[in-house]
């Protein structure tokens, strides 16, 4: 078989690739114009805060009693709002998350399945559901003890001013509240409490427990969304002074910096305090011991904690008689941040060994990333079925068994849990996201430095992880996406969807843009690209609130990259990745006789029917060779379709080129082109490795932008001085091919489930 058109190889071979299919309404590389909103004074199109940018600010001051006799919470609050938007204000909008719980919410109400006659077991739970719930407001009022007007919709309540707002005023309010806190492991939520029936004692983790204001910005104006129980939290910064009364024989911990230790700690806890600011390993500031001795006492009396936190977006705290206490410091140029973790016996001995050791690996890793963690304590609690995030606090799982043993599933869940909980503090609690609209805007990128962080644990501390020194992460790697990504496409959402309407929500909100990012940066960028592109996005918008395009924009802008392709294909289909090795041709210079070069000659043909073309098409397709057999594989290039150019021609073409290109056809090279086809949808960069019949490889990389022309197929063009025995697509798994079968050339047969088991059978 010969070339039929000299002039097309020439160009291929020395433009080094050609578009065999040009579809470009649905070409990746359209631009993001279309999507992304248009900036503005307040956010510029690099994806940078603009001259103009503002946002809101809520300093909170609260007397908060926990009553442990009737798991109630009591609080008293004055809210002091800064309107620093250029616009005018007649009304707040206030947060009361507590009333997703009440037993008419909407939350609760309009929970339903997709499949309308199947029922779930959840289902059931929901019916029977008579928890009393909710907020119970005693009042609203003004500063000066006047009642303020106000409307409480669901899990949002309007609060009327008595005049508005304009640029640069400031306005404070009062509300009291208490509600009924609720059994986590009976009903679950992200906030509650968990009862431990042999010694009589309850462990609290609460939060979401203060009306709360809502975000004003430039981009929602109220993001008044209600809770629904999924899309999490939009909230602004602000400073925090928080007194928790609790019983005299519990420990508290809570965000900030505990003001009044003197009074509340004893000499000895805060001289460990000190020893644990210096230390290289977690120093035990309330031992087993102990904690074992408050779970036996039951106290009448009563202390009052002071917290301190500034510029904050949220609070959260910890209370109870059975904590046992652990610290170390972390040092950040003169600054020292205490990283400590509290949790029951229930937790021992895998919590004393390992908590405090995750908390300190993240602030390290996540910080080599993004900017030094900027707060005074970073606190890991431990908390039965649960893992949850707030500022300066988490709430993380993790038991013993009652020996106190535990196994590896257990182990590297609560340490992954710590650093993604942990890790929580830059996304979104500081670079503070709007995670009602968008989960993967603090779930994917946490998830993504958590992948990081578990590498450098390993590396760390290879005794504490798997035998081969690597760590079972479950997210982050390319592989471990696959099996999500090849799914039912009717149940896979795009990235770009409302938090409330995600299918698979873990996969799509955390497991998918976690690895996107880890794609980004091994394959497609280089992690020095990618990483300085990455800290820029985090310091930009550290204490701020970037919306989507902030981060597509800043990653392009930081790096020199145009990467509309990748955001269009990973966060705004649902399409996945499976490029294939369609064929391969070796080209061959020679000697052709005349009658061969007449038949290079095109000819033209008759215009076909349909019904002709696709017969030639079905009787071209019968025509096809059968792939080789499995051990005529190893015999290399001879499998190859050959083509043999006339090198006399060639020359012709490359006549008026330098004497050096001239003389590449008089060297004995072996051109092989590769053809390939994007059956996945999604672009991605081409990864080929090459083995010769002498054992040697070699492997290419050419980047996405193949694709720019073409939507499905295209061709590249390839020179050795060796013979190919073996083409292997994305060798190392590097961009979750969902379909690896067709990335060897020539085809492997797989041995069928059947032939294993056949063989299984044999042994």
């Amino acid at each position: 078989m010969y070339l039929k058109n000299i002039k097309l190889l020439v160009l291929l071979l020395l433009g080094g690739q050609i578009a065999l299919v040009g579809q470009y309404n649905n070409n990746k590389f359209k631009q993001l114009h279309e999507e992304l909103p248009t900036p503005n004074v307040y956010r510029t199109a690099s994806g940078a805060p603009g001259h103009e940018y503002w946002q809101q600010q809520a300093d909170y001051k609260m007397d908060i009693t926990l009553d442990d006799e009737k798991q109630r919470l009591y609080g008293e609050e004055t809210i002091t709002y800064h309107n620093n938007s250029p616009d005018e204000l007649k009304y707040l909008w206030v947060q009361l998350d507590q009333n997703m719980r009440a037993k008419d919410a909407a939350g609760n109400v309009a929970k339903g399945t997709r499949r309308p006659l199947r029922v779930t077991f959840n289902e059931f739970s929901d019916v029977h559901f008579d928890f009393d719930g909710g907020f119970k407001l005693d009042y609203v009022k003004g500063t000066d003890g006047k009642d303020l007007p106000h409307t409480v919709n669901e899990t949002m309540m309007r609060v009327e001013l008595p005049r508005p707002m304009k640029k640069g005023d400031k306005f404070s309010f009062k509300i009291k509240w208490w509600y009924n806190i609720n059994d986590r492991m009976e009903i679950g939520g992200r906030s509650g409490y968990e009862y431990f029936e042999k010694d009589d004692n309850y462990l609290y983790t609460i939060a979401q427990f203060f009306p709360r204001m809502c975000v004003y910005n430039d981009v929602e104006g109220w993001q008044n969304k209600q809770f629904l129980g999924r899309g999490e939290f939009a909230l602004p910064f602000g400073d925090y002074e928080v007194n928790i009364t609790a019983p005299a024989d519990h420990l508290v911990s809570a965000t900030g910096e505990l003001q009044n230790a003197s009074s509340i700690l004893t000499a000895e806890q805060i001289s460990k305090l000190n020893e644990a600011k210096t230390a290289d390993k977690p120093i035990i500031i309330a031992n087993q011991d102990e904690a074992i001795e408050r779970e036996k006492s039951r106290s009448k009396e009563t202390k009052t904690w002071k917290f301190k936190a500034e510029n904050v977006r949220d609070f959260g705290f910890a209370s109870s008689r059975k904590f046992i206490w652990d610290a170390q410091g972390v040092k950040f140029g003169d600054r020292t941040v205490m990283a400590m973790s509290f949790y029951p016996k229930e937790g021992n001995p895998l919590w004393e060994q390992y908590s405090t050791k995750a908390v300190v690996q993240t602030l390290e890793t996540f910080s080599k990333h993004t900017f030094d963690y900027p707060y005074p304590v970073a606190q890991s609690i431990n908390a039965a079925n649960i893992g949850m995030e707030y500022p300066m606090i988490c709430f993380n799982y993790g038991r013993c068994e009652e020996d106190g043993s535990y196994d590896d599933r257990t182990k590297y869940g609560m340490i992954s849990v710590i650093i993604h909980e942990i890790g929580h503090n830059y996304f979104p609690m500081i670079v503070n996201s709007d995670e009602r609209q968008w989960t993967w805007m603090d779930e994917g990128l946490n998830t993504f430095c958590q992948y990081l962080t578990e590498v450098e644990f390993a590396e760390n501390f290879p005794n504490d992880v798997q035998e081969d020194g690597t760590y079972p992460s479950r997210r982050g790697p390319a592989a471990n996406i696959v099996d999500y990504m090849k799914g039912d496409k009717s149940f896979i959402s795009p990235i770009m969807t409302n938090s409330e309407s995600i299918f698979q929500f873990g996969s799509n909100a955390y497991a998918k843009p976690a690895t996107a990012l880890n794609i980004l940066r091994e394959t497609v960028m280089g992690p020095e690209l990618f990483d300085y592109a990455f800290k820029e996005y985090s310091q930009r918008w550290m204490f701020k609130h970037p919306t989507p395009a902030d981060f597509f924009r800043t990653m392009e802008d930081a790096s020199g990259t145009d990467l509309d392709w990748f955001w269009r294909s990973w966060f705004y289909t649902n399409e996945n990745v499976d490029i294939a090795i369609d064929h391969v041709r070796l080209l061959k210079f020679g000697e052709a006789s005349v009658e061969e070069e007449e038949e290079v000659q095109p000819k033209e043909e008759p215009a076909l029917t349909k019904k002709e073309k696709k017969r030639k098409k079905k009787k071209k397709e019968e025509a096809k060779p059968e792939p080789p057999k499995e051990e005529e594989v190893q015999v290399g290039g001879d499998y190859f379709e050959y083509v043999l150019i006339d090198k006399n021609k060639m020359a012709q073409y490359i006549s008026n080129m330098s004497e050096k290109d001239q003389a590449i056809i008089e060297k004995d090279y072996n051109y092989y082109q590769v053809a390939l086809e994007n059956v996945g949808g999604i672009p991605m960069p081409v990864i080929l490795e090459f083995e010769f019949e002498d054992g040697t490889k070699e492997t290419k990389r050419i980047p996405a932008e193949l694709w720019k022309m073409t939507s499905n197929k295209v061709g590249k063009l390839f020179m050795f001085d060796k013979k190919v025995k073996q083409i292997t697509l994305d060798p190392m798994l590097e961009t979750a091919d969902t379909d690896t079968s067709n990335n060897v050339y020539p085809p492997v047969k797989e041995e069928s489930r059947f032939d294993k088991f056949k063989d299984e059978a044999k042994k």
